[in-house]
């Protein structure tokens, strides 16, 4: 399956296909993490629920510490 990325925003989306999110029993509300090995995306739906809340919380943190700082660089 090739597909390409939508804009969205300021940023970019990738539509996975019904089908697909079927198979792999992700639904909307499923955490997905997102990594890479230096050449490819690689995307996981997240089924420790501990790992999800540690991320969760690391990421509140950056926002809180950094939040301004990534807003403006965003710009």
């Amino acid at each position: 399956m090739i597909k390409t990325l939508t804009p969205h925003g300021n940023s970019a989306a990738l539509i996975i296909d019904k089908a697909l999110l079927e198979v792999l029993h992700i639904e909307m509300d499923t955490p997905l993490e997102i990594v890479t090995d230096g050449e490819n995306l690689i995307i996981s739906p997240v089924r420790d629920n501990s790992r999800h809340e540690r991320i969760t919380k690391a990421l509140d943190k950056i926002n809180r510490l950094h939040g301004k700082t990534l807003k403006k660089l965003a710009e």
